[in-house]
Formats: structure tokens, sequence, C-alpha cells
């Protein structure tokens, strides 16, 4: 499933992020790639151990926790720490690739199976040309998103993805991934429909309502059997 989150982050906020970015330090964005996707990356990278990354790390996951679509589409039980990157000049593209199964977490602590991949847009659509996210879905559909600054998509880790080369001005991005609560794409695209019925149905009978109660207890049973926490 692909979704697009609107107004992840207000404008204060991304221009708040932006000026921590800005400033740098940018490096070589191969070194989170693995072996295949080393051959085609070719993007700036912030160190995830700077100042400025963790930093700006802490902003991007106060607007994930107050998203509530975001948390009923991907049901995360672990989210890897944002990462930043730049696509700009002779460092402009990442052809396609898949996301590496496992992200191993600094310092070795942690594993995070990359159920779902994440990309929340730091510059606006007229700051650059090219630099689309190019996802390639079932039965051969392929979508094009280039979103405003402050909006995410999320998209599943399997999918042959990449980044279309810009070819003026800086695409700057945050990235990072997810692992689910409900490890299988269809259960939590299930979840997530019956999520926004059943938000839709109290927006117009209330909680109380008898059928509202029911579903809603449906729901938590469902996600209670196919749960992993």
């Amino acid at each position: 499933m692909l979704l697009e989150l609107r107004a992840v982050l207000a404008p204060d906020e991304v221009a708040a992020g932006r000026r921590v970015l800005d400033a740098g330090p940018w490096s070589d964005g191969r070194v989170t790639a693995g072996e295949q996707a080393m051959l085609s990356k070719r993007n700036e990278q912030l160190p995830e151990s700077c100042d400025a990354a963790r930093q700006v790390q802490q902003l991007v996951l106060r607007g994930l926790e107050r998203n509530a679509e975001f948390f009923s589409a991907t049901l995360p039980r672990h989210i890897a720490p944002p990462l930043f990157n730049r696509y700009s000049g002779e460092t402009n593209t990442f052809g396609d690739h898949v996301d590496a199964a496992i992200r191993f977490l600094p310092g070795g602590a942690m594993r995070v199976r990359t159920d779902i991949s994440c990309t929340l847009f730091l510059s606006e659509p007229d700051e650059y040309d090219g630099g689309e996210l190019v996802v390639e879905e079932a039965a051969g559909i392929t979508r094009r998103v280039k979103l405003r600054a402050g909006d995410m998509v999320v998209y599943p880790g399997t999918s042959v993805h990449r980044v279309e080369p810009v070819t003026r001005g800086a695409r700057v991005a945050s990235f990072f991934w997810i692992q689910s609560m409900v490890r299988s794409q269809e259960r939590r695209r299930l979840l997530f429909d019956m999520d926004n019925r059943l938000r839709d149905l109290r927006s117009r009978l209330g909680d109380a309502d008898p059928a509202i109660v029911g579903l809603t207890g449906t729901y938590h049973n469902l996600l209670r059997h196919w749960a992993d926490v």
C-alpha cells in the first residue's frame, strides 16, 4: 500500500529543520547502502550520529507521534531513527533498488525489519526539477511521487523504487523504515480500511452506537490476533 500523508510537519517545523540541515555536514550517501544499492546510489547524506541529524530526528518523530493516519496505516512496532539525504549537482540520483530487509541500528543494540519505507519531503516541489520518487507497485503499476515540504509517502519496503535525477536545485528529505506490528501488507491494508470506515461512522453516529462498539471490538480482536508486539 502506497499512501501519501499530508502536513506531517507544519511549515514552521520544515523551516526549522531546513536551517539545521542546510548547514550540514553532508557526506557520501553510499554509507547506508547495501551491496546492490551502492551501485546505483549517488546522493549526499547527513551522518546519522551528528548533532544536526539528532536534532531534526526529534522534530520528525514528534510530527509522526501526532499523526493518527500514520499510526493507523503503519501500526509501528519499531521506527528506525530518521535519516536525511540531499540530491543536487553531481550527486543527484538513486537508481532502481530494493531496500535491505534488515536495518542494523547504530551500536548494534537493535535490528529493524524494513516492512515499510518512508520518505518525508523537506524541499518544496518548485525548489528543484526532477527528483521524483518512483515506486513500482503490483501488476506493473508505477507511481511517481513529488510532494510538498512536510508531506510524507509510505510504501512497502519490498517495492522496487528509485529517485529520478535532480537537474536543478536540491531535493532534501528524511527517509526511514518501520517494522510493523502486523507483518502482512494485506492485513495492514484491511485494518487501515476498517479503521477509516470506523472513524467515518463515529463522526456520524457517535462512539456509543451499539454497531460502532461492536465493530470497534472486531477491529481490536483482529489486531490482537495478527499483531506481534
